[in-house]
């Protein structure tokens, strides 16, 4: 698949100004982690809510009125529509503002937006999914997804690490998982602590001890930029070709719709055209830049 092959997904209808976000409630929250915190939420009016679709993958920009807007993904999954979730660190204005509030609080959400991971490709594949800190976030959304169409998929195996076992994210997913005989499962911290019984590495170490076969396989990646950047030579090392390995460009997104500019590499724009991308054309999106 070329950079012009790159489809666009289906949006959610706007009416009138695109800008303009829907109101949602934020009826549930999870402390996942130092700093790092789950919403769910539903859209305030209920035939929103029946008729909103999106794809794993897939982001929104969520408002606080008085402090902004920002980019999440959503990190629920499509097949458990009864509601829906954003996992936000906090590190700035908006997110110390979504972090302060409560149960109950409406914030704005417009959306979705970008595309999302290809499942129809990836239909009959061994999937690999590797992810470092709050990069489970979407993969947690492509996971779900998979499982709840278990027959469509082969063998799957997630290596997931975090810096301490206090980072790791979703602690109640990763313990499902690995009581999941379906799964082919590691977990991993930079550092334990004095109670941490598990694995000590980085990542991508441990996805090459792990090995997963490249035959009829791809991998999807996500996390922080340097676990990615030495997560690739692993995967190719293992024989992976660059079309078998598919990332995300989230930290490129700002408006959602490609018109402020902050997204644009070449003649791609990241919010309309990404987020999910195969590392091939993450390559060729490099060089166009050069």
């Amino acid at each position: 698949m070329t950079i012009t092959d790159i489809s666009h997904r289906k949006m959610f209808p706007a009416r009138g100004n695109v800008y303009l976000p829907h109101m949602v409630v934020i009826n549930k929250i999870i402390d996942e982690a130092p700093d790092v915190r789950t919403f769910h939420f539903n859209f305030k009016d209920k035939a929103l809510s029946e008729k909103f679709t999106f794809e794993s993958g897939q982001f929104g920009e969520f408002s606080v009125f008085g402090h902004g807007e920002a980019p999440f993904c959503i990190s629920s999954s499509p097949t458990r529509p009864d509601h829906l979730e954003c996992t936000v660190k906090r590190t700035g204005r908006l997110t110390n503002a979504l972090h302060r509030l409560s149960v109950g609080a409406e914030i704005g959400f417009r959306g979705p937006y970008g595309n999302g991971f290809p499942l129809e490709e990836l239909k009959g594949k061994n999937l690999v999914f590797v992810a470092g800190g709050i990069g489970l976030a979407p993969l947690r959304s492509l996971i779900w997804n998979v499982l709840d169409n278990r027959e469509d998929y082969g063998k799957l195996d997630i290596v997931y690490g975090a810096r301490s076992p206090a980072d790791l994210v979703y602690k109640y997913d990763l313990a499902s998982w690995q009581k999941d005989d379906r799964f082919n499962m590691a977990v991993t911290v930079d550092r334990g602590d004095e109670k941490w019984q598990g694995t000590v590495g980085f990542v991508p170490q441990v996805l090459e001890h792990v090995a997963p076969s490249a035959q009829d396989a791809v991998a999807v990646v996500c996390g922080p930029p340097i676990m990615i950047r030495f997560t690739f030579p692993v995967l190719d090392k293992l024989g992976f070709t660059s079309e078998q390995m598919i990332t995300t460009l989230e930290k490129r997104m700002k408006c959602g719709i490609g018109k402020c500019g902050r997204c644009n590499i070449g003649n791609i724009y990241v919010c309309r055209d990404g987020p999910v991308f195969n590392y091939q054309q993450v390559m060729d999106l490099v060089s166009s830049e050069y």
